[in-house]
């Protein structure tokens, strides 16, 4: 009897060990399972980093690009006119994206205009690596137009080169500038300038001097030969504005324009009455107006 008694009690002593050992397995696997087997208890992943917010109120500016933004031929013939010009100017009229973000105080002392007049793209990065010394909160871009813009259109900037000068370009300016803001317009449309200007004969007659000579020379030749050339001045504009977006995507900084400039329908009343091909002061207006939209959009450009 006695020991019947103990082999009982050993028996219910093992059975509550394997009970318990059961209840520990199923703690670490089974009973804490989440749907579809996944584990609860097990170490959370750490989720990826969120990359950076585009700040839509940037407290300065710096502009790099060519000739548009210096506001060449805007106020009088062959000269620039920077104080209209869509990314930094003062101009009442034109309201520059800068006086739009900052104010007019603010855009007197907080922007800077780096571009030049007939600069191309191979000229940028060193423009970029003026205005990181001033280490703005925001840098818009606007290049293309004169490596398309040639005597002859076999003198166009190679795609190619286009794009490692580009490269080139955010690599300089994060060197000096790493969290500056990009802001990267489209070359406008060419082609639709020559069809828009060839309307004017004293247009007409000044592109004759040599604005534009890949597309505006002969602007009145319809030939198949004449229309080829346009078309691959035209091409070629399409390719550089390409090259922007792919190269502006690579930066978590930096936002294109989604084509808005090459898509704008400029008309006389937005190009310069000297040449016919510039944006006068309404043109620039339009400019700015584009800029800050997508500035300020809570989202970029599709």
């Amino acid at each position: 009897m006695q020991d019947r008694s103990a082999r009982h009690r050993s028996r219910a002593s093992a059975a509550v060990l394997a009970a318990l050992a059961l209840l520990g397995t199923a703690a670490l696997t089974g009973c804490d399972s989440g749907p579809e087997g996944t584990t609860k208890g097990a170490a959370a992943q750490p989720s990826a980093r969120p990359g950076p917010v585009w700040d839509r109120e940037p407290g300065s500016v710096a502009a790099v690009g060519d000739s548009i933004t210096r506001g060449f031929d805007a106020c009088s013939v062959l000269a620039d006119c920077p104080e209209v010009s869509w990314a930094t100017g003062t101009d009442s009229q034109v309201r520059s994206l800068a006086v739009r973000l900052l104010g007019a105080s603010g855009a007197a002392s907080r922007s800077w205009n780096h571009a030049e007049t007939g600069a191309r793209i191979a000229q940028l990065p060193e423009q970029m690596a003026r205005a990181a010394k001033e280490r703005p909160d925001l840098v818009t871009v606007m290049i293309g137009a004169n490596d398309a813009c040639r005597d002859s259109a076999r003198y166009m900037t190679p795609v190619a080169d286009f794009r490692a000068s580009f490269e080139a370009s955010m690599r300089q300016l994060r060197s000096g500038a790493p969290k500056a803001q990009v802001y990267v317009s489209s070359v406008p449309d060419l082609k639709r300038l020559w069809s828009t200007g060839r309307g004017n004969a004293l247009g007409k007659q000044i592109w004759k001097l040599g604005i534009c000579r890949s597309m505006l020379g002969d602007a009145d030749d319809m030939s198949a030969r004449a229309a080829a050339r346009r078309a691959s001045v035209q091409e070629r504009v399409v390719a550089y504005n390409e090259v922007l977006r792919e190269v502006c995507a690579k930066d978590p900084r930096c936002r294109y324009d989604g084509g808005a400039v090459f898509d704008y329908p400029f008309t006389g009343k937005q190009l310069s009455q000297w040449d016919w091909f510039h944006p006068g002061r309404d043109g620039q207006a339009r400019l700015a107006e584009i800029a800050y939209r997508n500035v300020t959009a809570a989202r970029p450009p599709a």
